[in-house]
């Protein structure tokens, strides 16, 4: 169950900085490209949950 999770967190928080990044303001491009980043690492969490059987 926590592999639904993380993988469902990673691609909220990869759309919105990717909808970030569009911004003409330089500081939120910058939070966007954060968000994405922080949003693959969890979608990466959640594939290691699951070929691990959630025992991460």
């Amino acid at each position: 169950m926590g592999e639904l999770k993380d993988k469902a967190k990673g691609a909220a928080n990869k759309a919105a900085g990717k909808v970030k990044q569009q911004s003409f303001d330089p500081e939120t491009r910058a939070e966007g490209v954060a968000q994405e980043n922080k949003g693959r690492a969890q979608s990466v969490k959640g594939e290691a949950k699951g070929a691990m059987g959630d025992k991460v």
